[in-house]
C-alpha cells in the first residue's frame, strides 16, 4: 500500500503543512487565535484547524480512496471515528501534538501523522519542527529518526525505569491514583521509577523508541494522539500493553491504563505497578 515513493511524498507533504501552518503561528498567537475544548486547558488554536484542513486535502490525494480521521473533525463530529475500521485506508492526523506548549510558547509540540488500514498502522510520521525532529516507520521495515535506524533502550538493568505519564490536570480522581503509585507527583519515584508528566505525547513516544525513555503510560485512547507512537516504538524494538494484558487497538474498546515501552516486559511491569501490584 505504501512504497518508497508514496512514503517520501507524505514525509515532504507532513512538513510543508506544519512549516507553513503551525510554525509561523508560534508564538504569534493572539487571543482570537485559541479557544477551550469540552474541558479546560483542552486547547485548539487556528493552527490545528488550518494545519488539519491542509493536510485533509492533501493526504488523500497521495492515495486515492484513502480517507481522514483528525483530531479536529472529530470533535466535531465524533462518527468520524468509524473510518478506522472500514475498509478505506485511513490518514490518523493530529495537527498539533502538544497544543498547551505551542499556545505557551514552548517547542515541544509536533504534527503527528499514521496511515491505518484493516485497524493496523502501516506507516507513522512524526515531525516536530522546532527541535528539527523527524521520526518514521513502516511495518515490519524498523523505525528512523531523520533517517537513522532507532532502537529501544532494550535490555537495561541498573537504575530506576524512566516513564513519562499523563499530564496530571487531565485525570479525574480515579485515574490520578493510578499515576500516583508510579510516584509521578514527587521527585524521588517509587518502586524503582522516575516518573514525570508527559512532555507531549508524539515527542514522549519518540523518546521511548530512540532509548531516552523506558516507558510512556497513557488512560486515554485517542487514536491521534497514540498511531504514531505506537508503530514508531514498535518497529524500535518496544511493545505496547493494556490493562487487559492485549496490544492497544488504535480502534478503540481498550482497557485502561496502557503502556508502550522498550520491551514487553516492561509495559506488563508498568501497568501492574499503576493497578496497584509489584
Amino acid at each position: 500500500m505504501i512504497d518508497d515513493a508514496l512514503f517520501k511524498a507524505v514525509e515532504d507533504t507532513v512538513r510543508a503543512a506544519a512549516d507553513a501552518e503551525v510554525v509561523p503561528r508560534w508564538r504569534r498567537l493572539g487571543a482570537a487565535d485559541i479557544s477551550h475544548k469540552s474541558r479546560p486547558g483542552d486547547l485548539v488554536t487556528v493552527a490545528d484547524r488550518e494545519a488539519e484542513l491542509r493536510l485533509a486535502e492533501e493526504l488523500p490525494a497521495l492515495l486515492p480512496g484513502s480517507v481522514v480521521v483528525g483530531e479536529e473533525a472529530v470533535h466535531a463530529d465524533p462518527g468520524i471515528l468509524r473510518r478506522i475500521g472500514g475498509d478505506d485506508p485511513v490518514w490518523i492526523v493530529d495537527p498539533v501534538d502538544g497544543t498547551a506548549n505551542f499556545v505557551a510558547g514552548r517547542p515541544e509540540f509536533g504534527t503527528l501523522v499514521a496511515l491505518a488500514s484493516g485497524g493496523e498502522v502501516q506507516a507513522s510520521w512524526t515531525y516536530v519542527p522546532c527541535l528539527g525532529l523527524m521520526a518514521t516507520a513502516r511495518r515490519g521495515r524498523g523505525a528512523l529518526l531523520g533517517g537513522e535506524p532507532i532502537r529501544t533502550a532494550r535490555g537495561v538493568g541498573e537504575g530506576p525505569l524512566r516513564i513519562a505519564t499523563s499530564q496530571f490536570a487531565f485525570l479525574d480522581a480515579h485515574d490520578r491514583s493510578r499515576f500516583e503509585r508510579l510516584g509521578g507527583d514527587r521527585d524521588d519515584g517509587g518502586d524503582g521509577v522516575e516518573a514525570r508528566q508527559c512532555t507531549c505525547a508524539g515527542l514522549d513516544y519518540v523518546e521511548v523508541a530512540r532509548g531516552v525513555l523506558d516507558a510512556v503510560a497513557f488512560t486515554w485512547e485517542s487514536p491521534w494522539d497514540h498511531a504514531a507512537g505506537l508503530l514508531l516504538v514498535t518497529e524500535a524494538g518496544g511493545a505496547s500493553v493494556t490493562a487487559a494484558g492485549v496490544p492497544f487497538r488504535i480502534g478503540g474498546g481498550n482497557t485502561f491504563p496502557f503502556s508502550v515501552a522498550r520491551d514487553e516486559a516492561t509495559a506488563r511491569r508498568v501497568v501492574d505497578l499503576m493497578a496497584g501490584g509489584r
